[in-house]
Formats: structure tokens, sequence, C-alpha cells
């Protein structure tokens, strides 16, 4: 993927901003229903994107930026489908259905502001991780006169895309929250055709 990390985050932001305003404009009861019993509504969708950004792919960000020998890390490469993920920089369109799960299904929403609040914090955090894999990225591939996405970095495992340096995991929360409009737009329309 040939962003830098400037344009992943302006990206990203965009995004947010999108969620947020449709967050804003929603009633509590559209943000907590569900078309069927077993898929998500609205409001976890959203608390999907904070969660697995906070609690997996920004840590696993710092974590590939982290000096210290004794943090987790790895030089593992990706796997096929990692590799085919960031060359097209963005998830296929397919719909990803998971079986309902206590590990997997996240809660339904307390309120709207948790979920302002979560997409903030998000937000808030790439902002303050982008100068420092900016930084981590462009101090060594002028070093080595190579593309970042040619240098072998530190790297964090991602259970199916295999090991991801910082800057992966950075591209990949923007990649992650944008592939959810698909699904934001289908549960708006699910929501419309419910009223009528």
């Amino acid at each position: 993927m040939g962003r830098d990390t400037k344009e992943t985050l302006r990206i990203f932001e965009e995004t947010v901003d999108g969620y947020i305003r449709a967050v804003e404009d929603s009633e509590l009861e559209q943000l907590l229903w569900k078309p069927a019993q077993d898929e998500w509504s609205l409001g976890q969708m959203y608390m999907h994107l904070v969660g697995s950004a906070q609690m997996m792919q920004l840590k696993n960000a710092a974590l590939c930026l982290d000096t210290d020998e004794s943090a987790e890390g790895t030089q593992a490469g990706k796997t096929e489908l990692g590799v085919a993920l960031f060359q097209a920089g963005s998830f296929p369109p397919d719909r990803v259905q998971v079986p309902p799960s206590p590990q997997y299904t996240p809660q339904q929403p307390e309120s709207k502001e948790q979920l302002i609040e979560g997409l903030r914090k998000t937000a808030r955090r790439m902002t303050e991780l982008e100068p420092r894999i900016a930084a981590a990225f462009d101090s060594v591939a002028s070093a080595r006169a190579e593309s970042p996405q040619q240098l072998a970095h530190r790297t964090v495992l991602h259970p199916r895309m295999g090991g991801l340096n910082a800057l992966e995991w950075f591209q990949l929360v923007e990649m992650h929250y944008r592939h959810h409009q698909h699904q934001q737009l289908r549960l708006e329309a699910a929501w419309r055709e419910a009223l009528r």
C-alpha cells in the first residue's frame, strides 16, 4: 500500500467523523437493533471497531516500535492473505460472518456517548502514534535508501495475516474502519426497511 502515515491518518479521520455523525444522528434504539438474532447491531459494530483498534491493532503497532528486547515481537513475515490485503490497500468487499461467541461477539453499547468517546479515543491514539511511526520508517528508509514496505521491521503476529510491522498495524486500523462502512450502510438500510 503506497499511502504514507499522514494520508492514512487523514482517511481514517474522515471515516471516524462519518461514524460519529451517524451515531449522533441515530436514536439509541436504532444502534441496539439487530436485523436477526445472529447478526450485530450498529452499536456492536462500533464497539467492535473501537475494541479491535484499542486492544489489538494500536497496541501491536506500539509493540512493534518498542525497542525493549524483552518485549513481544518477531521477524515473521505476512501470510498470502496479508500480502494480498496490503497490496490491495483494503479488505475485499465481501461480507464476513462469524458465528456468535462470547469471545468475539461485541457487547451492546450502554449509550451513544460511550460509542462517540470510544471512536474519539481511537482517533486520538492514531494521531499520537502517527509521528512515531512516520519517524521510525522514514529514518530507516533513508538510512538504507529503501522504501518502508521492503524493510524487515519488528513485527507482531496477526492471527490470519502473519507478522505485521508498526506501519502495517497502523494502516490496518484505517482499512478495518473503512471496510465496516459496507456493514454500516447495510444495517442502516435494513433499519429503514424494518420501519416501513
